[in-house]
């Protein structure tokens, strides 16, 4: 397990080494380039009697009331008690520019106390957005991928039965607001905010587009760049007007940088997992570290009085009490980089928990010079 463990952290650190530049895709989006969240609901017909009670669920009995007054069908003072039906929650989201007439798919779940959806189909259901705006309808045959079954002494459920999916089961109505080439400027906001990530962004956006060789004492000037770090958090581009701004994304996302990670180690005490960064550095340390193993046994005796006497048989309680310890040894680590790190770890013969008691100690002593994340 030890020589697994350092395996593992050795190859990811000479990955990381090895390529650590990246794509600024890779580590940024664009703001306001995002996804938008459907949601609407609907009814689903057309099950085995696995539907919703509808005396348990009167949402579903006022619901296909109103589908049914909608079609022509009048069902006023009529009580129905329908168990093919079910009411659900329909949720999709919107891709940025999506046009009218494309396709998303759509998650469906069940509202009621249906106990399957499976060979369901669901009508017509309108996905309104935040605003209160329609931007797309659902439709189509549900795809169940739990199922469950039942006897009179025994059922079985695997899965979830009462969710679905449906495949572009989604007609987009309405594009969502924005326009791409109405952006002058574009915002990159990275996924792990750095200050040093993204001064690097800029440089390298500045070094491919910039005619000009900037320096930050004319930021005022003419030869200002097009793009500037804003915080730890976003880079700010300015769109060059004679270039397609699909296109300008397309060249800025495919440029190579290396991304700056802080030092931090992050350990899962559940699962006995250790995750070091290439950065963390560790000042010189002794470390001892031992396993003490209190072992307590019962083996209880029987007592039996002599024949024709008048004694009691009773039961009289044996305990061994061992104690064992090994380790122990006082060690020396030192750690420059993350190989040197590994390697003093693992020459101890640490398990993964106990690598975890030793860094949370090594960083309570102030000698880990990273950010301990214990999850």
């Amino acid at each position: 397990m030890n020589r697994l463990l350092a395996t593992a952290l050795l190859l990811l650190a000479g990955l990381a080494s090895a390529g650590a530049a990246t794509r600024i895709k890779d580590v940024s989006t664009v703001q306001g380039v995002r996804d938008n969240q459907l949601v609407g609901y609907g009814l689903v017909i057309g099950l085995q009697g696995t539907g919703d009670t509808l005396r348990n669920s009167p949402f579903t009995e006022q619901a296909m009331q109103s589908m049914l007054d909608r079609l022509g069908v009048s069902t006023r003072g009529i009580p129905l008690r329908a168990r093919n039906v079910a009411a659900v929650a329909v949720t999709a989201n919107l891709p940025p520019f999506a046009g009218v007439g494309s396709r998303i798919d759509i998650n469906v779940a069940s509202l009621g106390d249906a106990s399957s959806l499976r060979g369901g189909t669901l009508i017509l259901t309108p996905l309104n957005s935040g605003d209160g705006q329609t931007y797309a309808v659902a439709q189509g045959q549900l795809a169940v991928t739990g199922f469950s079954a039942e006897g009179e002494a025994e059922s079985i459920t695997q899965g979830i039965p009462t969710a679905a999916r449906i495949p572009n089961g989604a007609l987009v109505e309405r594009p969502a607001p924005g326009v791409l080439n109405e952006l002058h400027s574009f915002v990159l906001e990275l996924n792990n905010p750095d200050f040093a990530t993204a001064a690097r962004i800029a440089d390298v956006i500045n070094a491919r587009f910039g005619k000009i060789k900037f320096d930050y004492g004319k930021l005022g000037g003419p030869n200002k760049p097009i793009a500037q770090e804003r915080d730890l958090r976003s880079v700010v581009v300015q769109r060059p007007p004679q270039i397609n701004p699909a296109r300008f994304l397309a060249m800025v996302g495919d440029l190579p940088v290396e991304p700056d990670a802080p030092a931090r180690v992050v350990v899962d005490q559940r699962s006995g997992t250790v995750v070091i960064g290439r950065n963390v550095k560790i000042s010189t340390v002794a470390i001892t570290q031992g396993n003490l193993t209190v072992r307590v046994t019962e083996t209880p005796e029987v007592s039996q009085p002599a024949p024709f006497s008048d004694g009691e048989t009773v039961v009289v309680p044996r305990t061994d009490i061992g104690i064992e310890q090994d380790g122990g040894y006082l060690s020396v680590v030192r750690g420059p980089d993350l190989d040197t790190l590994v390697q003093g770890l693992n020459r101890m013969g640490m398990r993964p928990t106990d690598i975890i008691a030793v860094l949370q100690a090594i960083k309570t002593s102030g000698a880990l010079q990273a950010e301990l994340v214990v999850q």
